[in-house]
C-alpha cells in the first residue's frame, strides 16, 4: 500500500473526523445537563428555547415571534411547535396569533415561565462545578465554537 493510500485511510478514520468529535462532545454535555434538566421537567431543546425567551425578556426583538425563534435556534418549524406546544403545556409561554398578521404567531412568556430562569442558574453552576470544567478553557472553546459555526452558516 502506497503513503497516499495509508494517508487516505488514516484520514477516513472515525476519531479523525471533527464532525464525530462534535457531536459525540454535544451529546456527552446534553447528557451531563439531563439530571438538572429533568429537575426543570425540560428536554434540552425546550431549555434552549427558554433561554432565547429568557434573552428576549431583557432585550426584546422587535418581532418575539415563533418564526425568529426557530431562526435563533436554527430549528425548523416541524421541530419548533411541538416543543412551544410543550412549554404552553407547562405553562411557561403562551403563543398568540398577531392581529395584523394572522400568520404570525408572537411568544410570551408567563410568570411561571419568568420564575423559571431563577432555578437554572444554581442548577447550571452546580453542573459546570461537578464536572471540573476550567472557565478560561470553556471560553476559548466557546469563542473557537463560534467561529466555527460562523464559518459554516455565515
Amino acid at each position: 500500500m502506497n503513503q497516499a493510500a495509508i494517508d487516505e485511510d488514516e484520514a477516513l478514520r472515525l476519531d479523525r473526523q471533527l464532525c464525530f468529535k462534535l457531536y459525540a462532545a454535544s451529546r456527552a454535555v446534553i447528557r451531563a445537563y439531563k439530571p438538572m434538566l429533568d429537575r426543570l421537567q425540560l428536554t434540552y431543546p425546550q431549555y434552549l428555547a427558554m433561554l432565547v425567551l429568557w434573552e428576549w425578556q431583557q432585550t426584546p426583538p422587535s418581532q418575539p415571534t415563533v418564526k425568529a425563534l426557530g431562526e435563533r435556534l436554527m430549528l425548523d418549524s416541524g421541530t419548533l411547535t411541538p416543543l412551544l406546544k410543550r412549554l404552553e403545556q407547562l405553562g411557561l409561554v403562551l403563543r398568540q396569533r398577531s392581529r395584523d398578521d394572522e400568520r404570525e404567531v408572537h411568544l410570551l412568556l408567563t410568570a411561571e415561565g419568568r420564575a423559571l430562569r431563577e432555578q437554572v442558574g444554581p442548577l447550571r453552576d452546580r453542573l459546570l462545578c461537578t464536572q471540573g470544567i476550567d472557565q478560561e478553557e470553556l471560553a476559548e472553546l466557546h469563542r473557537r465554537l463560534s467561529g466555527l459555526l460562523d464559518r459554516f452558516t455565515g
